[in-house]
């Protein structure tokens, strides 16, 4: 119970109803979720942010309508047809605001039919389907998993720049913004930022919206997303990042289980357990295992998906790790590959984690030597002088070091098995939304 006025009596949460005292009495403030009328009794059902509580009125009683926000001042009555087994009685029923309007859907039906265009145009109000809004819960669960999971490893939580002067990979395309009269654009990736803090911190990770103006209008594509980003000094390889980011991913369906079990229950999410060691793949031999060219420079979603399969039957896995990709399908501060491979001109010490046949990570080894960026930057045909800002870290000594990037909202999307991924985004923004 919590009281949030002095000599009040204090306000009970719907979960907690179960445990008052019955014959006491409790103070419940909420949304009336549902109204039900029967011949001898009247029922509200009453919604906060932790459940739902059943209150009873006389036969005929005035109920405000669904979505009205109200306190119920009344009596904790045992009721084994009630949630928990414990209703309100005798209730006073003071509104809290003016009687709210007929919502756009029924949130009291167990499931939302609506489609995704009329749950996306109307959010502020769909996302309080107790299931709509138990998709976000996890996503904050793994969220606090990511941050205590990389606390533990002593990592330092930053914050970088969403403005920022130059693009920070080749080959995606950026939003330009009027800053002050000059061109600036929105951050692609914190990348250039967590890099340079490896320099003061060793090891730090970030959490934040990035944005990509890249056209697509597909079900995995946004153009801001949340980007749950690491990076880390003194690795020997890409090998040393994937490890670390298998701690993570534990970490964070630790968090979904403690924090959001019955987030899980309501959404049916198919929380996947993460195997001690991810199975990993050298691209090349992905390429083979799923029959495509051995000069593709990069994997189709229908590889992907092909990918997943095989992990899944050979290494009874949900995620599988495709190191050694193409150099030039990596931007340039990517380190090339070093490992027993042929050909380490073309491939690079670099990952991509698919989890359930979606890519869901990409990671990898970086460039730390002053020479080698001013050969990658010059071979890109571009004048290091450009990046004069980012580089200064590594003339002034910068470890061995990489990092990685999960998608947040393709790991939530993945969990509830949601067709789309602007179905567990609070308000996505693509190629055609702005609003709400």
């Amino acid at each position: 119970m919590t009281t949030d006025t002095p000599g009040a009596t204090p306000r009970t949460l719907c979960s907690a109803l179960p445990a008052a005292e019955p014959g006491s009495t409790v103070r419940l403030q909420g949304w009336v979720h549902r109204r039900r009328e029967l011949s001898a009794v009247t029922f509200l059902v009453l919604r906060d942010r932790s459940g739902l509580a059943q209150v009873v009125l006389p036969a005929g009683s005035e109920v405000p309508p669904e979505e009205t926000t109200v306190e119920v001042v009344g009596t904790a009555t045992a009721n084994a047809q009630a949630p928990g087994g414990v209703e309100v009685t005798g209730p006073t029923i003071t509104l809290l605001t003016e009687p709210a309007a007929t919502p756009p859907v029924e949130l009291w039906r167990p499931a939302l039919t609506a489609s995704l265009p009329t749950l996306l145009d109307h959010a502020p109000v769909t996302w309080r389907h107790p299931a709509q809004k138990a998709r976000w819960q996890l996503a904050a669960a793994s969220l606090q998993g990511f941050r205590s999971t990389l606390d533990g490893l002593d990592f330092t939580e930053i914050q970088t720049p969403k403005f920022v002067a130059s693009a920070t990979e080749s080959g995606a395309n950026v939003f330009e913004v009027d800053y002050f009269g000059r061109p600036a654009y929105l951050a692609q990736s914190p990348q250039f930022y967590k890099q340079q803090m490896v320099g003061v911190f060793e090891r730090v990770y970030e959490v934040g919206p990035v944005f990509r103006a890249e056209p697509h209008d597909t079900v995995r594509h946004l153009a801001e997303y949340v980007s749950l980003d690491a990076e880390l000094g003194f690795v020997r390889d890409h090998r040393d990042v994937l490890t670390v980011l298998r701690e993570v991913l534990a970490g964070m369906v630790a968090a979904v289980h403690e924090r959001a079990g019955e987030a899980v229950a309501l959404t049916g999410a198919d929380v996947p357990v993460v195997p001690e060691e991810i199975p990993v793949i050298h691209f090349r031999d992905a390429l083979a295992l799923v029959g495509a060219p051995d000069d593709e420079p990069d994997l189709a979603p229908e590889h992907e998906r092909a990918l997943g399969a095989w992990a899944r039957e050979e290494h009874d896995s949900d995620f599988v790790a495709v190191e050694g990709y193409p150099m030039a399908k990596r931007p340039f501060y990517t380190h090339p590959w070093s490992g027993p491979a042929d050909d380490p001109a073309r491939w690079s010490n670099s990952f991509d984690l698919l989890f359930r046949g979606l890519e869901l990570v990409t990671g990898g080894q970086r460039l730390h030597q002053p020479s080698e960026y001013d050969a990658a930057i010059r071979a890109r045909g571009e004048d290091p002088a450009s990046y004069a800002s980012y580089l200064q870290a590594f003339e002034h000594g910068m470890p061995p070091h990489g990092g990685f990037a999960i998608g947040l909202e393709r790991w939530t999307g993945r969990l509830t098995g949601a067709q789309n991924v602007r179905e567990v985004t609070l308000f996505p923004r693509d190629l055609n939304r702005l609003t709400p």
